[in-house]
């Protein structure tokens, strides 16, 4: 069989979640959209499901998955409702909606609830992209306020620059954040992944760790409290030994420079790997680190052996205990979101 494999690693993931709450310091939900990064959402879930304060997704159908699998702690639906009629399954299933528009908020005042729901409400405190602008945040808590169809109401919002902490613009959506919601009883959510880390003053009473929480740092590089979830491994299959001034790959982007041992790797953009990962990016053939050479085929890459040590059958590391999923996101151009989401036709296995 084709041995890429993804080793999903739960001890860590448990261990980044109660690192992440201890800098909190107060209630995290576990960010398990996307299929929680790529790694399982419900495994994930329910590796977490004994410590977790509770749990954010994007869509309802992620959440639906969660409470099928026999999750019951607090779901945030961190979009909200994209039509009306999913309240009634909110409804159902005691599931928080996030309401960022005036149509969501007529919406859930309009449904007819059979018990009251916790409402997340979102401010637009900078990033323009959704919630209420903080002149109309006041009027819309107030309407969810007066409604006795509405439990408890958490005042939240998104960073655009948390994870570029010179910038300033977390600072001022701060700012706007708290002068918006002055004299607005409740609790608060503030702090992603990068604020957790890097901005105090945005941790309220709920946090929600995302990237973080698979044990990559959203500023790249690596943060030691932090461990890897994912570990992407595959195998070399083929090996040739190549002379000076010899091309490989498509395009002919990479010429060897001397007597060259290659080898080839079953893995390439068709299960997930960025094909702008060019030359140089690192693997890992056991504890020694190697790299890529040329481009990245749909199903193979071809990376440098040892001239003797290493060769067919031997494991390669494609990202994460000596090869950090950030530093084959940085040389790709992209971040290591993207590539813990994008993996695919891969083994997974999880190690409790």
């Amino acid at each position: 069989m084709r041995p890429l494999n993804a080793q999903i690693r739960l001890e860590n993931l448990r261990h980044n979640y109660q690192a992440l709450k201890h800098i909190h310091g107060n209630k995290l939900l576990a960010v398990v959209k996307a299929n929680a990064y790529g790694h399982g959402a419900l495994r994930c879930a329910h590796a977490l499901a004994d410590i977790a304060d509770g749990f954010a997704v994007a869509t309802i159908e992620e959440a639906l998955e969660l409470r099928e699998g026999g999750i019951d702690k607090p779901i945030v639906l961190l979009e909200g409702v994209f039509e009306a009629a999913e309240y009634a399954l909110i409804d159902q299933h005691r599931l928080w909606p996030a309401v960022g528009s005036q149509w969501q908020l007529e919406a859930l005042l309009a449904h007819d609830w059979q018990q009251p729901v916790n409402v997340w409400l979102k401010m637009d405190s900078g990033m323009h992209r959704a919630g209420f602008f903080p002149h109309n945040f006041a009027a819309a808590y107030t309407a969810l306020k007066q409604s006795a169809k509405v439990a408890e109401i958490v005042k939240f919002s998104h960073f655009a620059c948390a994870d570029e902490p010179g910038s300033g613009m977390t600072e001022m959506q701060i700012e706007a954040f708290d002068l918006a919601c002055e004299g607005l009883p409740g609790e608060e959510s503030l702090a992603n992944s990068a604020a957790m880390l890097a901005h105090p003053a945005a941790r309220r009473d709920w946090g929600r760790a995302g990237i973080a929480l698979y044990g990559a740092s959203p500023f790249g590089g690596t943060d030691e409290r932090l461990r890897p979830v994912m570990r992407l491994s595959t195998a070399v299959f083929g090996e040739r030994v190549l002379q000076p001034h010899s091309p490989i790959g498509y395009g002919a982007t990479f010429y060897t420079s001397k007597s060259t041992r290659v080898g080839l790797i079953a893995c390439g953009y068709a299960d997930g790997y960025p094909r702008l990962a060019g030359t140089d990016t690192p693997v890992a053939i056991g504890s020694h680190r190697s790299r890529l050479l040329g481009r990245v085929s749909m199903d193979m890459i071809t990376i440098e052996l040892d001239v003797s040590r290493e060769g067919l059958g031997d494991e390669v590391e494609l990202w994460g205990d000596v090869v950090h999923v950030n530093e084959v996101a940085a040389a790709a151009g992209t971040i290591a979101y993207e590539l813990l989401c994008n993996v695919k036709r891969a083994k997974f296995t999880y190690f409790d």
